[in-house]
């Protein structure tokens, strides 16, 4: 497998991913993740990424195509690999295109998982998190206690403000414009595969799985 999982903030690309890659034997390739701990390692790029991010400043493309190329020559990756949430812009999968050529190793897939606006503010907009354990709720679907309160630590839960209905629609927004034109310069290329994003996470996987099959 060397795919790519697209999808909307809140369609569930991390816990998809997650399943996938491991069902496949491969690495789930993150930017948080990479990001995080070449920072944390001190790496040259790390390091670079983190004066960035110290200013307020994005971190340039050319970067995290950098941290991605460290990522797929490690050992665990020569047999595939996929990336979760990148490339999100054209330019961002032009470079992604141009080092995967050189590696040899191009891409086979490009999943996109399809959940309409109303359902992501839905899901988004419900969730309730434990600032003290972390521990995650959901007011439809896995309901905090009545007392608003942490079952497993007692502190009182929080609504993340980035998971207000106005700035999630404002997210959404952004995701639209950002990768209409990506959906259209991989659907070019005969890679996209749209996927139907909602019901229980085991359907959702098992559309995923026969996506890549197919």
């Amino acid at each position: 497998m060397r795919a790519v999982l697209m999808g909307p903030p809140g369609a569930g690309k991390g816990t998809q991913a997650q399943v996938l890659a491991k069902g496949a034997g491969v690495p789930q390739v993150a930017t948080g993740d990479i990001l995080r701990k070449a920072r944390e390692e001190g790496t040259p790029l790390g390091r670079e990424a983190q004066s960035y991010m110290d200013r307020g400043d994005l971190v340039p493309d050319a970067v995290v195509i950098g941290l991605i190329e460290e990522r797929l020559r490690q050992e665990d990756a020569a047999q595939g690999f996929l990336l979760d949430g990148f490339p999100r812009t054209v330019p961002q999968a032009e470079a992604l295109g141009q080092l995967l050529a050189g590696l040899g190793r191009p891409l086979e897939d490009v999943l996109l998982l399809d959940v309409p606006e109303e359902a992501i503010v839905r899901r988004l907009s419900g969730r309730r998190t434990c600032p003290s354990c972390g521990r995650p709720y959901h007011v439809e679907s896995d309901p905090p206690p009545a007392d608003g309160r942490c079952q497993s630590c007692g502190t009182e839960l929080v609504a993340r403000p980035d998971d207000r209905p106005e700035t999630v629609q404002a997210r959404l927004r952004v995701y639209a414009e950002s990768t209409a034109p990506l959906r259209d310069y991989y659907a070019a290329q005969g890679l996209l595969r749209s996927v139907d994003g909602l019901g229980p996470v085991e359907e959702v996987t098992a559309r995923l799985k026969a996506a890549l099959q197919g």
